[in-house]
């Protein structure tokens, strides 16, 4: 069984150094560790330069503007049996190749889907860490149990290389690639396994803006690939039963946060504190599962969050399904040194 890392970064010169090294302390080290540089104009050449012929490094002159199409140029040169795809903000646990693999032995798994950390730096990247452990712990998991997994991570998914050149197509055509091509595996029937132990440990944002961008590109590409793969929800049960529950909860839960204040006072505030008592022991378990004492805090800061994240929601599904103003705009990260 041979496997590829495969990288895209564009001016990464922050982060792509942790990054690399990760992959290089595997327990099972991978046959080749790919990083497709997408036109840097910072110090990312030359650090990938420092390793030598430790990894494979792909040049584009001019940087693409979209992760997609240096992933889409990259897979070109990946030879091995398997790939797994992650960010130059990302670091590895040291097991992750180990734990993909063992997954890929059941000859009938296309994807493996990884479980995404969120790193420690603040109160706003605390509550994204409460997210991805409600998201991923439950939310997820239960996906995994009525094969229909949403989406697999750009930072912590795994393939047979075979199947994904075969099947998946690179359109450019949504700022969500991951979650194109995973309506993609679903439309060709490809069987994904869910491995909470494949880990990964990514830069979230750190600002409010930078979280605000972040979650635009986010929403904007779900309401993007829904319209573009709507057939899909007629193609099995459970994608029209897993769809139709993320989506209308989100709306369901945006609406109400926003009208309810002006519909019924008292029923307003009964929601406020059933739900701040939901988070508050969502929050517990969240603090034990991450051994993280800052995530006891989050409800008291996740109510801000809760109406900015419903906002935006509503916002992009405004712009995207009913003006469609389709944007195509990749949103920058913000990176702080590893």
């Amino acid at each position: 069984m041979t496997i590829t890392i495969l990288i895209p970064a564009h001016n990464e010169e922050k982060s792509i150094r942790a990054t690399i090294n990760s992959c290089l302390q595997q327990t099972r080290p991978a046959d080749e560790i790919m990083v497709v540089n997408d036109g840097s104009t910072d110090k990312t050449a030359e650090i990938l330069a420092s390793f030598g012929d430790k990894i494979k490094v792909i040049t584009i002159a001019v940087a693409t503007g979209n992760k997609s199409h240096a992933q889409e140029y990259g897979l070109r040169f990946v030879t091995t049996e398997f790939f797994a795809s992650t960010d130059g903000d990302t670091i590895l646990d040291e097991h992750f190749i180990e734990r993909a693999l063992s997954n890929f032995e059941n000859k009938k798994i296309d994807a493996v889907v990884g479980y995404v950390r969120s790193m420690k730096y603040n109160w706003l990247t605390a509550c994204r860490a409460f997210e991805y452990v409600i998201g991923q712990n439950i939310y997820k998991l239960a996906q995994s149990y009525i094969d229909y997994i949403v989406v697999i991570p750009g930072a912590a998914g795994a393939f047979r290389t075979e199947t994904f050149k075969k099947y998946i197509t690179f359109d450019h055509d949504t700022i969500t690639e991951d979650l194109d091509f995973t309506y993609c595996f679903h439309k060709n029937n490809l069987l994904m396994s869910y491995d909470r132990e494949m880990i990964v440990y990514t830069q979230d944002p750190m600002t409010v803006s930078a979280y605000a961008n972040q979650l635009r590109r986010w929403y904007g590409g779900g309401w993007q690939n829904l319209l573009k793969h709507r057939s899909v929800i007629t193609h099995r049960f459970n994608s029209a039963l897993e769809l139709s529950l993320v989506y209308s909860e989100c709306l369901i839960f945006a609406l109400v946060i926003f009208l309810l204040p002006f519909i019924n006072l008292n029923s307003y505030k009964f929601f406020i504190v059933s739900y701040f008592v939901l988070a508050s022991v969502l929050s517990l378990y969240a603090a034990v599962k991450e051994k993280r004492q800052d995530m006891v805090f989050v409800p008291f800061t996740y109510f801000f969050i809760m109406y900015v994240n419903s906002y935006l929601f509503l916002e992009q599904m405004v712009k995207e399904v009913i003006l469609r103003k389709k944007n195509l705009y990749w949103f920058t990260p913000e990176r702080t040194n590893m």
